[in-house]
């Protein structure tokens, strides 16, 4: 029951998985306060970038709606990700250095996405969902 889970939940316990109802929640549960400081700074600057779009908590983790799904970030055992679904394949160049796959950057809090690539990609995220 309190076994680690981390893959579809990031690194929450199952029990503790099913529970959090919100990204404060997530955080709040959240062991690792690098992850924890890194993800609120992430979801900071997505509120800023996206200031319409609406919390959510998906799979279990913290995630943004705007006229449907616009992005999510979790915490793992190793790292920390963020979804911003295929547009993160756009900015392959300037992620040199980060784990990216088919709608995930992963990174360590202690090298976090820099600020400014970040802000791009909620930017075009927001447009994207702006056109359906």
């Amino acid at each position: 029951m309190g076994r680690s889970i981390h893959l579809r939940f990031g690194y929450l316990s199952r029990v503790k998985a099913n529970l959090v109802g919100t990204t404060d929640a997530y955080l709040a549960e959240l062991d690792w306060r690098e992850a924890r400081e890194s993800l609120a700074r992430l979801r900071a600057i997505i509120l800023e970038e996206a200031p319409d779009a609406t919390e959510c908590i998906s799979y279990g983790m913290p995630g943004f709606k705007l006229n449907g799904y616009l992005c999510g970030f979790a915490a793992f055992k190793n790292h920390c990700s963020f979804f911003p679904g295929a547009i993160a394949l756009d900015f392959e160049n300037e992620l040199k250095g980060f784990k990216l796959s088919k709608g995930t950057i992963q990174f360590h809090p202690d090298k976090p996405i820099p600020e400014e690539i970040l802000r791009a990609i909620v930017r075009k995220c927001v447009a994207r969902r702006m056109t359906k």
